[in-house]
């Protein structure tokens, strides 16, 4: 098995850590952490990520057969929410999606799956991370996303995967797993609680180093053959420990002081970072600390350097927006309750009529007309130009970009980040719509402006999140054309 794509997102605003000390008092820290934003989850996240990871393929990449979401934080108990990230990226019936949810470790799990299971498989990693106010938790934490396309040799649309002429390979990967009380949250608690750091650090170091040593023998090298370490897990103090002692010659930044620690996502996040910058035929490590140790070692491949990233983490590192107010992110975390709008609560949306238009609420795919060549949103029997019934060819729209030809601002309709933005873009290739838009700055926004589409959590009402599409600005996107 070969990865042959990855890709990441990191939200566009971020909180200034001295937000949280002016208003708590005391000192908050410095930088910034990663936060997601009122309209966004870590299913929306995941299909961001993964996204870009297919994005980068184009119309050669292999037909996905598996898809693995892992999140510690699932939007849904009991209902398999990779079937919500499946249908946004139209992926085909015949893919299954599977869950690996509820703990930090599981991303390492879903990744272990990934690149040795027997066909193409897409292994998303998403988290938003948050505390009780005031909390360590609270400012070290961070929301992010990252996802990863395994292909087995000879198994993907665009021809056969050799050995080493993928971005990477997997050669080796061992872990040691001991039950020990470090950190842990009761089904419906708000925050984690977490053991004194000092016995984490005690029980995790000794594991961290028989993992890593244990791969290291697999792959039959030394530490000192690592050209680059990334080590991630929510325990601070161990991490940093087993990173200054592991003996290799690098160890990749971990975003702490700008992104701040993404769980499930970490692991994930360090891993393409690292592969933005990496060459042919180095060694990267990837130690994984939580609920005890896990260590993978890849080989890069010759792919690397013809990979078409759509964003490196670096440049969506610096894409980020520091306004965000404390007030709103508690607001957005459910900590801060604002009195609600005078008018009619929203109503959940319903089984039915969702499954209907599944393609179009999910996918965003469209309807050309086969007679004289309108696109629909939604999609619809009877084209409104020519009147055509029943003559239509389904057309994609999600990874079209558009134009903004009108817009209005209103300040009185309700949102967890007033003023709502409603606008009308005009895509290219053709199509119409009116939607939402989501992080534009109505101050700056103007005819003219180009926006893309995101996938976004819009409300949740009678316990049913609705999912549906929204269009952002070009500039604040995390793509390689605003980045």
């Amino acid at each position: 098995m070969a990865l042959v794509a990855y890709g990441t997102y990191l939200p566009y605003r971020r909180l200034k850590r001295s937000e949280i000390g002016d208003v708590l008092g005391g000192g908050g820290g410095k930088g910034t952490r990663a936060v997601a934003g009122y309209d966004e989850d870590p299913t929306s996240m995941a299909v961001e990520a993964a996204r870009g990871a297919l994005r980068s393929l184009g119309s050669g990449g292999p037909l996905v057969e598996r898809l693995l979401y892992s999140t510690s934080n699932p939007p849904y108990l009991d209902k398999t929410n990779a079937n919500i990230v499946h249908a946004a990226l139209r992926l085909d019936p015949s893919a299954l999606a599977l869950d690996m949810s509820g703990s930090v470790r599981s991303g390492a799990g879903a990744l272990l799956m990934g690149a040795e299971s027997g066909g193409p498989t897409l292994v998303v990693l998403s988290d938003i991370r948050t505390g009780l106010p005031g909390s360590s938790d609270e400012r070290d934490g961070g929301d992010g996303a990252a996802a990863f396309l395994f292909a087995p040799a000879g198994s993907t649309g665009s021809g056969p995967v050799p050995a080493g002429s993928g971005i990477a390979d997997l050669v080796a990967h061992a872990s040691a797993t001991e039950e020990f009380l470090d950190r842990w949250r009761l089904p419906g608690a708000p925050a984690s609680r977490v053991w004194e750091e000092r016995f984490g650090e005690h029980v995790y170091l000794p594991l961290a180093e028989v993992a890593f040593s244990d791969a290291l023998k697999q792959a039959g090298i030394t530490a000192g053959d690592v050209d680059v370490l990334a080590v991630a897990g929510m325990h601070g103090r161990a991490v940093k420990a087993f990173a200054a002692g592991a003996g290799v010659r690098r160890v990749a930044d971990d975003f702490s002081s700008v992104v701040g620690n993404t769980g499930t996502a970490h692991p994930g996040l360090l891993l393409a970072s690292v592969l933005d910058g990496a060459s042919p035929g180095q060694t990267v490590a990837l130690v994984v600390l939580a609920d005890g140790a896990t260590a993978m070692i890849f080989r890069v491949g010759d792919g690397v350097e013809s990979y078409r990233r759509t964003a490196t983490v670096s440049q969506q590192v610096t894409a980020g927006d520091d306004s965000l107010r404390y007030a709103d992110f508690l607001n957005w975390r459910g900590y801060l309750t604002k009195e609600p709008p005078r008018r009619p609560d929203p109503v959940a949306p319903a089984a039915p009529p969702s499954l209907r238009s599944s393609r179009y609420k999910y996918g965003f795919v469209g309807h050309r007309c086969d007679e004289c060549g309108t696109v629909h949103l939604p999609a619809v029997r009877v084209c409104v130009e020519c009147k055509a019934v029943d003559r239509m060819s389904e057309v994609p729209m999600a990874d079209r970009l558009g134009t903004v030809v009108t817009f209005t601002i209103d300040r009185l309709a309700f949102s967890p980040s007033p003023p709502v933005v409603a606008a009308v873009v005009d895509f290219d290739g053709g199509g119409r719509f009116s939607c939402e838009l989501t992080e534009a700055v109505p101050a700056t926004l103007a005819i003219g402006d180009r926006v893309e589409m995101t996938f976004r959590r819009t409300i949740t009402a009678g316990g049913v999140h609705n999912y549906f599409w929204k269009a952002r600005p070009v500039a604040t996107a995390n793509t390689g054309e605003g980045a």
